[in-house]
């Protein structure tokens, strides 16, 4: 019997995870992309640099590693990383500074001289929040392919039950972090974890705090830049028998005997399968941008929240005043009202937090003897915005990283900027939002679709799935999603994968 055939729709990450998993399980694999790889991991020509424009922090490599183990190979043997001594560097004026460390009494340290002891305490008692939360939450939620709030009860145990109530998960996370924070500038720092799930700290719940945690644990650059990663993941499952198409696009998931059979090209083209995993955006499938049948077969988008857009500038440029670490954020006067401005009014921040990253600093932030390349962000709201207002953005935001120290010299064919108008027509039904839906509330973590849909042979996967957003978070939806098939095949009798698959070095 031949193997199983899969189509993978999307290219991103998590379509990339499954279609290594899937082809070093054995079974064909065709990888389809309108575009080219990566999803919202890219690079962007600024000057002549290719400079990462999408996510720019990589974190959970426990992820990455049993991914690899799945199919017998060491991440190291395929991907330089390097950690962080610096996991970021925070200003509120040209004399106020915070950087967070690797390690977690440095970081004590530093809150202490920055704000004071009773400070530098909080800090602490935080951390270990943060710590029994994500301890709780990594099987019971994050690894559990579809949890739901009885199954959390049950995985979690008494203790974590009480590890959870202890966080109060049904108050905003703004809230729970004034037990630990005085500090205005320390509650604008800690709360702006929840913006790493497109959300507000003034509504997100109190549990995204464990995002402290997650990145206490490690952040690491990437040898190459962040598109080396979903590079390397394509030349794994090329080398595994998967056949990746990019400027390839799907006009919909085809249907036989009520059950996904494949997917019919823009262009006509059909190809058979036997299963078929969507990476695309949640929206897109309700919205049956794959035909209305598969819409059918996934919860309804209509009514939920969008998370955070972004307005975003890639650059090659000289700077001058302010030290740059690799990732620096320079906060807003009054986060309160940048937020109300972008979720209440549905307009750019009249004073934003920017955050930049400086891609050419690595170890200590020493500046290049040349130009260098930055990203720089802004939230936005997920719609169209009018020019005048994007320029107006953009003349603020400018001159708030020049209050804070940072003078930022580039010539105007060497700066790319993106705006939500663009970001949507990237990612369908969108409008620009980059998280999928808002996680606003406590309940809207259960509310992100499983892989397995209504419709037999249909999978999903991608950051508006479960686990979430976040490139770990895709990662895991298409390993999720591939057990799922897998699961189902053997459930079937009609394909049994290898149990101890093999590999080879790529390096």
């Amino acid at each position: 019997m031949s193997p199983p055939r899969v189509v993978v729709i999307g290219a991103g990450i998590g379509g990339l995870a499954a279609a290594f998993l899937l082809s070093a399980r054995g079974l064909r694999v065709t990888l389809l992309d309108r575009a080219g790889i990566g999803g919202k991991i890219r690079t962007v020509d600024a000057g002549g640099a290719a400079v990462d424009s999408g996510p720019t922090v990589f974190t959970m490599r426990w992820v990455f590693d049993e991914l690899l183990a799945d199919a017998g190979m060491r991440l190291d043997d395929v991907l330089t990383l390097r950690p962080l001594d610096i996991l970021a560097r925070h200003a509120w004026s040209a004399t106020e500074r915070l950087d967070l460390f690797a390690d977690e009494r440095r970081s004590s340290d530093a809150i202490g001289a920055f704000a004071g002891a009773r400070e530098a305490a909080g800090y602490r008692a935080f951390c270990d929040r943060a710590r029994r939360i994500y301890g709780t939450l990594e099987t019971a939620f994050i690894k559990s392919p579809a949890p739901t709030p009885l199954s959390l009860a049950r995985k979690a145990g008494l203790g974590g039950l009480v590890n959870l109530l202890g966080v109060s998960p049904f108050t905003s996370l703004w809230r729970a972090l004034k037990d630990n924070f005085s500090d205005p500038r320390l509650l604008q720092l800690f709360g702006r974890y929840s913006t790493y799930c497109g959300a507000s700290p003034f509504d997100a719940p109190a549990t995204l705090m464990l995002i402290a945690h997650v990145e206490q644990r490690g952040v690491w650059s990437v040898e190459g830049g962040m598109a080396a990663l979903p590079a390397t993941l394509a030349r794994l499952a090329e080398s595994a028998g998967a056949r990746i198409r990019t400027e390839t696009e799907v006009d919909a998931i085809a249907i036989r005997n009520g059950r996904a059979a494949g997917v019919v090209l823009a262009d006509g083209e059909r190809i058979e399968a036997d299963a078929v995993i969507c990476n695309a955006d949640i929206r897109a499938v309700s919205a049956g941008r794959f035909g209305a049948e598969a819409g059918r077969a996934v919860p309804s988008q209509r009514d939920a929240a969008r998370s955070l857009s972004a307005v975003t500038w890639s650059m090659r440029a000289s700077t001058r005043g302010f030290p740059l670490s690799r990732h620096n954020v320079f906060f807003a006067t009054d986060y309160a009202a940048e937020f109300s401005d972008i979720f209440a009014r549905n307009r750019l921040p009249a004073d934003p937090t920017i955050y930049v990253c400086a891609q050419d600093r690595d170890g200590g932030g020493c500046a290049p003897q040349s130009a260098e390349r930055l990203f720089c962000l802004v939230n936005a709201p997920p719609c169209p915005i009018p020019g005048p207002e994007i320029e107006q953005c953009e003349r603020t935001t400018f001159a708030r990283l020049e209050r804070a120290g940072l003078e930022i010299a580039a010539p105007p064919q060497a700066v790319r900027r993106t705006t939500p108008m663009e970001f949507g027509t990237m990612f369908p039904e969108t409008q620009g939002a980059l998280y999928g839906r808002a996680l606003h509330g406590w309940a809207e973590s259960f509310k992100r679709p499983a892989s397995r849909t209504n419709l037999p042979g249909l999978y999903l996967a991608g950051g508006s799935v479960h686990p979430g957003p976040g490139v770990p978070m895709a990662a895991l939806s298409g390993r999720m999603a591939a057990e799922s098939l897998l699961a189902d095949l053997a459930s079937t009798r009609r394909f049994h994968p290898a149990a101890t698959p093999g590999g080879t070095s790529m390096r």
